[in-house]
This record gives structure tokens, sequence and C-alpha cells, in this order.
């Protein structure tokens, strides 16, 4: 079975729960304007999108260097 990547994985589940508490406490909350909601909704997203990204680039940055070592390993075992 395929191993699920953790950029993949953990950023669905902040995204399940970011939206939940947003459909549910977002609307009770009288004291803040409409224009205040929509921005934080917002920025909560990109904070997610950001966070993806970077996970995604640390992942990739992992593989490469996985890589490197093995490729070294047998132009090692050649010599």
């Amino acid at each position: 079975m395929k191993k699920r990547r953790k950029s993949t994985w953990l950023i669905l589940v902040l995204f399940v729960y970011v939206t939940s508490m947003m459909i549910y406490l977002i609307p009770k909350n009288q004291e803040i304007s409409d224009i205040e909601k929509y921005i934080t909704i917002g920025v909560s997203y990109v904070i997610l999108f950001l966070l993806w990204w970077v996970l995604r680039r640390k992942e990739n940055l992992k593989r490469q260097r996985e890589e490197d070592i093995e490729q070294s390993k047998i132009n090692n075992k050649r010599d």
C-alpha cells in the first residue's frame, strides 16, 4: 500500500477542522462585521495553503537527498 504524504493528510484534516469551526462559530459571532469574517476565512485558507506548500517542498527535498545518497553509494561501490 502506498504511503500517504504528510502534506496531503495533515492539510486535509486541518481543512476539515477549519471549515467546520467556521461554519459553526462565524455565524454566531455578531461582534465583528461581515468583512472581518471574510478576511478571517481567507487568511485561514491562505495559511493552510502556505503550510501545504512548505510541507510539500520539505518532502521533495528529503526525497532528493535520499536519492542522492543512494546514487553516491552506488558510485562508491563501483570505485
